[in-house]
């Protein structure tokens, strides 16, 4: 699996890696970017209905739970190991880029909230990621806790 751009930046900051096969590295995340703004080029409909399905679902769990909260578990769940959809959560911290560009409802590989609920300092969080298909996305459940800097850590449950 492709490391994340901010294990990449760690990696650099480190000295674990040169600073050509960082460059090489964030090459690749750049060519994956470029290649879904083709597609969207290509099939502005499906796109259009992407990002509708997208600012609603974001728009529902910033009514619910607050922006900020929202940006807080995305950038918990960035810092899982081995978990795929953090690839494209490494920049959640980022208040520029809108909440809704870090959800896939339709396009592959989705990522989906489908549950996060909120009692007495923890956060349980389901999310479903991967295939499209209905039924076919890998469901995990995650509980995220506060950490002694106050920061949300998750934990696989």
């Amino acid at each position: 699996m492709l490391p994340t751009p901010r294990e990449i930046f760690t990696s650099f900051e480190r000295g674990e890696i040169e600073r050509e096969e960082m460059h090489a590295l964030m090459a690749l995340h750049a060519r994956e970017l470029i290649q879904e703004m083709e597609e969207d080029h290509q099939n502005p409909a499906a796109a259009w209905v992407e990002s509708l399905l997208a600012r609603r679902a974001a728009g529902k769990l910033v009514r619910k739970h607050s922006a900020r909260l929202l940006r807080e578990v995305l950038v918990a769940l960035s810092d899982v190991p081995d978990f795929a959809p953090a690839r494209h959560l490494w920049n959640a911290a980022h208040p520029d880029v809108p909440l809704h560009c870090f959800l896939r409802m339709r396009r592959e590989p989705v990522f989906r909230i489908l549950s996060l609920d909120s009692d007495a300092g923890e956060i349980r969080l389901i999310v479903e990621h991967g295939e499209a298909a209905r039924g076919k996305g890998t469901r995990r459940e995650f509980l995220l806790k506060r950490d002694t800097a106050w920061k949300l850590r998750a934990e696989a449950v």
